[in-house]
């Protein structure tokens, strides 16, 4: 078993991915104070408790997932439901961050030699540490020393992947990630995983030092100001701020994604609950910390120079308003990356490291993180299918490799539903939102439902926060609904019609349980394996 540490690194990145990066780099258009207080709020009061609670839950009942026991805290009809809930959180999740790296890559092509260097890297760091007991810190630093030196080396050796076949770069970069995904997601976690988030954890806390001292220089040099507005409530073509913020900021203060992580991979990894105090509690407050840094950075950072696509650089409030002018162009997920990734850069310029290595360095930050979610939300996809094949005595499906081609096989039928470029999932890009503060909400249900069988008013901690979560993703969910009516769009509808119902339905499951008579059920110990 792995140390605390190792955990945290393994555990956080998983979390992290590019989530607390672009939800702030779009909320940020209704003004950086509302996203400032959510992020602050949300992390401390609502996420932090989430993923812990979700983590002990899932120990005490032998690493199981979040869906699987909530059969035992509320009822089986629960369960299924949560089940279909979070096979289309992943779904999506798997399909869009195959995706995400492969814009990276296209957009930052000198990221593309560190990112992947790192795989072997990662895999030699595994066998020193666990296979001839060589010290973690010390070959984990020179692990991160070899992967900076190609991080610097990228520049000068970019690679932009060619169309093959009469499938564009995005298309090939997808199929390639995914089968990286497969062959990840079946690997011993110590094998790749493990080290490989160990090497990343390390380089967050190398990135946000870069932007805690870019922030510092470029302040005392008189060169960096907010020019994003306090508030904006009504920006362009932008949903209403309420309730769609807390759903657009989800990774950095609250996300559901996070009591997969917790449940599914995290639980069958941490020693103890003390250790498990340390993970889950404390990487949520590291996420937000890093969002609270994204948000500097496209609120300021991204005034010392923007670069328009006609070629023409801005500075000031011109360069925040060009690219957030309205909801559409700051949409995308080119425009997300590039404003943190453009913005981060130009702090940590001030330390004088020049553009060309601070762009390489935070580019090659975000993809890392980026295919670390994509590795774990394999894996989990894996244990949800394998769960749910045991439940239904389909026992084909509990077999690694068949769980994982069919994570996979599914993700890829999403990716390139709609053509040979894999952009397939941004068709249900629109319904992720919704989807990950829905499960968010629910697992926050689950929590305050284990956590009233214990007697007491503790109880209070998951269920004001389960209120709120609910009250803000089924209005939400149904604000979606009205406007995928309008514009006829039938898949959206119908899938987002879906996620209303099994909200719904799991609230009152939920209600009819709080005000049943309580029955604590007897636990089974941590998982140890």
């Amino acid at each position: 078993m792995a140390v605390k540490e190792v955990n945290f690194g393994h555990h956080f990145t998983s979390i992290s991915g590019t989530g607390p990066i672009v939800g702030p780099a779009i909320a940020i258009i209704w003004g950086w104070v509302p996203a400032l207080l959510w992020v602050f709020l949300g992390s401390v009061i609502m996420g932090a408790v989430h993923d812990f609670g979700s983590l002990i839950i899932s120990m005490r009942n032998q690493g199981k997932s979040i869906s699987e026991y909530t059969a035992k805290y509320v009822n089986d009809r629960t369960k299924f439901l949560f089940f279909l809930i979070v096979f289309l959180e992943l779904w999506i999740v798997i399909a869009i961050f195959g995706l995400v790296i492969a814009v990276i890559f296209a957009m930052y092509p000198q990221s593309v030699l560190a990112v992947w260097v790192e795989v072997p890297i990662a895999i030699c760091l595994g066998y020193l540490i666990y296979k001839k007991g060589a010290n973690i810190i010390t070959w984990s630093i020179y692990a991160v020393l070899a992967m900076y030196v190609c991080v610097f080396l990228g520049p000068y050796l970019p690679f932009k992947m060619p169309a093959i076949a009469g499938i564009p770069p995005t298309g090939v970069w997808t199929i390639i990630l995914l089968a990286y995904g497969f062959i990840a997601s079946i690997l011993p976690v110590t094998t790749l995983l493990q080290p490989r988030d160990f090497i990343n954890s390390h380089q967050l806390v190398i990135a946000m030092a870069l932007l805690v001292l870019g922030v510092l220089f470029a302040a005392f040099g008189g060169n960096l100001e907010i020019v994003a507005p306090a508030v904006q409530t009504a920006p362009a073509k932008a949903p209403p701020m309420w309730p769609f913020l807390f759903i657009t900021i989800a990774c950095g203060a609250i996300s559901g994604f996070h009591a997969l992580v917790s449940s599914g991979t995290s639980a069958k990894q941490v020693r103890n609950e003390k250790d498990a105090l340390f993970v889950g509690y404390g990487s949520m407050l590291m996420e937000g910390s890093l969002a609270t840094l994204v948000i500097i950075a496209v609120a300021a950072g991204i005034g010392m120079g923007y670069t328009t696509k006609a070629g023409e650089t801005l500075t000031g409030v011109a360069a925040w308003t060009t690219h957030y002018a309205s909801w559409t162009s700051a949409a995308g997920l080119g425009s997300k990356i590039s404003a943190f990734v453009d913005g981060a850069a130009n702090m940590i310029m001030a330390l004088g490291i020049p553009k060309t290595f601070t762009l390489a360095i935070m580019a090659v930050f975000v993809a890392s993180f980026a295919g670390t979610t994509l590795d774990t939300a394999t894996r989990i996809q894996r244990y949800v299918i394998g769960e749910l094949g045991q439940g239904l005595k389909l026992n084909f499906l509990t077999n690694r490799y068949v769980a994982t081609a069919v994570a996979v096989g599914s993700a890829l039928i999403l990716a390139f539903a709609t053509g040979a470029s894999g952009k397939g999932a941004l068709k249900l890009w629109p319904l992720f939102g919704a989807v990950n503060q829905t499960l968010a909400a629910l697992a926050l249900i689950i929590i305050t439902l284990y956590l009233k069988s214990k007697g007491g008013w503790k109880w209070l901690v998951a269920g004001v926060p389960a209120v709120f979560m609910s009250v803000m993703t089924i209005w939400a969910v149904v604000i979606n609904q009205l406007k995928f009516g309008t514009t006829h769009n039938m898949l959206l509808q119908v899938v987002n019609l879906i996620i209303l119902v099994i909200a719904v339905w799991i609230l009152i499951e939920g209600l009819i349980k709080f005000f049943s008579p309580t029955h604590t059920t007897e636990e089974t110990a941590p998982v140890t394996t």
